[in-house]
Parts: structure tokens; C-alpha cells; sequence
């Protein structure tokens, strides 16, 4: 494996625990119940989806900080920002417990 992918991978894995939890203890026990109740899937782009709009504000400030680090590391990278919320996507989705929604690129919600 090149130093490149091992780095990329190794800042994905670090960052895993931020994604998961983008405003803290408080704001990651909500994500995680807005994923259980059904509210908020997770997409292959990488970002979250409001599936129910009483959330939509609540999603676009986990998007927002996503996005961020998205950006931050296409730039330190070389890879474009939309191929690092990919490999965010599958470290996020590996990481959901079992019922949790995903959007898939087909456009089609599935339970995990």
C-alpha cells in the first residue's frame, strides 16, 4: 500500500469517531437516536439525510462539519472532496448498528 493510501486511511480512521459524532457527546447521542428511530439515514456521499424534515436543521449542521473535513482532506490529499466523502461513506456505514437507512447511489433506501 502507498504511503499516500495509508495516510488517507489512517486521518478516514481518525476522523471516523468526529463523523460519527460531529458535535460532541450531546449532538452524537441525537444522531444516534435520530438514526434508530428512523429520521436520519446515512448516504454514500458520505453525508447524513434528514428522512424526516422536523430534522432538516439538525442534519445540515452534522453535513456542514462533514463537509469540512471533506474539503480539508481532498486538499491535503489530492482527491477530490466528493471520492473522500466516499471512502467516509463506507467507514460510516461499516460503523452503523443494524437497522440503520442508507440511501444507496441508486437512489434507494435499505436497512442495514
Amino acid at each position: 500500500m502507498t504511503r499516500f493510501r495509508i495516510s488517507f486511511f489512517a486521518a478516514l480512521t481518525a476522523a471516523a469517531l468526529l463523523l460519527a459524532a460531529p458535535g460532541g457527546p450531546a449532538a452524537a447521542q441525537s444522531l444516534d437516536d435520530l438514526r434508530a428511530s428512523g429520521k436520519v439515514g446515512e448516504s454514500y456521499t458520505g453525508l447524513a439525510v434528514a428522512r424526516d424534515p422536523s430534522v432538516s436543521d439538525f442534519v445540515e449542521e452534522v453535513n456542514a462539519k462533514r463537509r469540512a473535513i471533506y474539503a480539508e482532506q481532498a486538499q491535503k490529499t489530492g482527491a477530490s472532496v466528493a471520492d473522500v466523502g466516499a471512502v467516509y461513506a463506507r467507514e460510516i456505514v461499516e460503523q452503523l448498528p443494524a437497522g440503520t437507512w442508507v440511501l444507496t447511489d441508486q437512489g434507494e433506501w435499505v436497512q442495514q
